[in-house]
């Protein structure tokens, strides 16, 4: 009996014991347990700052010609391929001659005709000059006559009839001459008509001069066939009835660019000259260098004022042209490869716009923005950085400048060596008012914290 008693309380006591082990480990852990939310923070301070922009794009030639045939017919012969070396000058292919030669000779028959034309108007002269020669010959005659006849009559030899008639004969013959100087003067016309119908012909055999020799394809520079876009026995049509075929393309190689295309929002930053780091996918953890040295005026996809789009929504993009420094690709060239880019290669850049030096600086995260609290302020939002002071923090409306891909320039509101809040975002963009309760983030739960994140 006694035995049973002695037993039967052991198990309260046990229960006791936990329930007190409970209580304690509550009560500890509520007294330990940090009010406020939980930061990180780091130290204003000085660095130098590089912006950058980025962009992407592709590798094209500096130089690159698009050769097309002036006239329309069949490629006979084609003397070069993709990627030949060419100097100027040299014959790159010929187009089907024999309707051109057809044509030349046609027009010399027409030049001769009119030669032959002029050269008959003028002996057309010389026979009316002659003509009005012997007309003044019977002038003369005919005038001697008349005065003869006019004595005649006087001294009553010859009737009032003979006197009119030899009279009639002069009058006949001043109008002779009359039509022999106006057949002189449309001789002369003729004559030059037909001058100016030859140098008609002529300009039109020039032409046709000029259509035949463009049979022949010529390199108007020296380089590379980049592109080859015809075979031999292909059609091509000539630019002088619409936009031709293009046959190929012929670059200098030596001397290369990237065009990349720049946001609206970054091209107010790029300026000439700025230099630039070009990574091109093709070549892994090599870094070339380039200077800009073209900035389109206008955005690469607007077509013309008539094709403008209204709507803001649409991404506006400047090309921008980067030259490549032959210096910073010698070591490719030296090993062997003369020509280490090709025209369509990928490439990435990061364009230097600015750099400031020894300046106030703080990570990017810690710079928030907030709807200002004064109604006097007509800004729409201000940039601030929390500061930490004891268990809480303080609101500093700051003035930003320049970045890079860590670090934001203050260029007034803050203080060298301030100590500020830096993390996490979510407390620095959302949370976090003037006053604010704080702590400092243990590094247990910072990793915590990322995790979540």
């Amino acid at each position: 009996m006694s035995n049973k008693k002695k037993r039967s309380w052991k198990p309260f006591v046990i229960v006791a014991i936990i329930l007190a082990i409970l209580f304690s480990m509550f009560f500890f852990n509520k007294r330990n347990k940090k009010e406020g939310i939980a930061i990180t923070t780091e130290k204003v301070e000085k660095r130098t700052i590089t912006e950058t922009v980025s962009a992407s794009g592709r590798i094209f030639p500096e130089k690159e010609i698009k050769i097309s045939s002036d006239v329309s017919g069949e490629v006979v012969e084609l003397f070069v391929a993709e990627g030949d070396s060419v100097v100027a000058g040299q014959i790159l292919a010929k187009i089907d001659p024999d309707a051109y030669i057809s044509a030349v000779e046609r027009g010399k028959a027409t030049l001769n005709s009119a030669k032959s034309q002029k050269a008959l108007s003028e002996s057309q002269i010389e026979s009316n000059i002659a003509q009005k020669e012997q007309i003044l010959a019977q002038l003369k005659n005919a005038q001697n006559i008349y005065d003869r006849n006019v004595t005649l009559h006087n001294d009553g030899v010859i009737s009032d009839a003979d006197l009119e008639n030899s009279l009639a004969s002069l009058e006949g013959i001043k109008a002779n001459i009359k039509s022999a100087e106006a057949s002189i003067r449309a001789s002369q016309k003729s004559v030059e008509s037909a001058a100016y119908n030859i140098e008609s012909t002529a300009a039109t055999l020039k032409e046709l001069q000029t259509s035949l020799n463009r049979t022949t394809i010529k390199a108007p520079t020296s380089g590379i066939v980049s592109s080859l876009s015809v075979e031999q026995g292909e059609r091509v049509v000539g630019t002088m009835q619409m936009a031709g075929t293009e046959m190929m393309r012929i670059a200098n190689l030596n001397n290369m660019e990237v065009q990349v295309d720049v946001s609206e929002n970054d091209i107010v930053k790029v300026n000439l000259r700025d230099t630039v780091d070009i990574e091109v996918d093709a070549y892994l953890d090599k870094t070339f260098k380039g200077t800009i040295s073209e900035i389109a005026n206008s955005a690469s996809n607007i077509v013309g004022s008539s094709a403008m789009s209204l709507n803001t929504d649409q991404v506006t993009n400047f090309t921008v042209k980067i030259s490549i420094d032959p210096n910073s690709y010698k070591d490719l060239q030296m090993a062997g490869k003369q020509y280490p880019f090709h025209p369509g290669m990928s490439a990435s850049v990061d364009i230097f716009t600015d750099k400031a030096s020894d300046v106030i600086t703080v990570p990017i995260q810690a710079v928030t923005t907030r709807v200002p609290e004064d109604e006097n302020n007509k800004k729409e939002y201000e940039e601030i950085i929390f500061s930490h002071v004891g268990d809480s923090v303080q609101v500093n409306v700051v003035t930003t400048g320049i970045q890079d891909d860590e670090y934001i320039q203050i260029t007034n509101g803050i203080d060298y060596g301030t100590d500020i809040v830096s993390g996490p975002y979510s407390a620095i963009s959302s949370k976090l008012e003037q006053g604010k309760q704080v702590y400092i983030q243990e590094e247990k739960d910072e990793k915590s914290d990322k995790k979540k994140k």
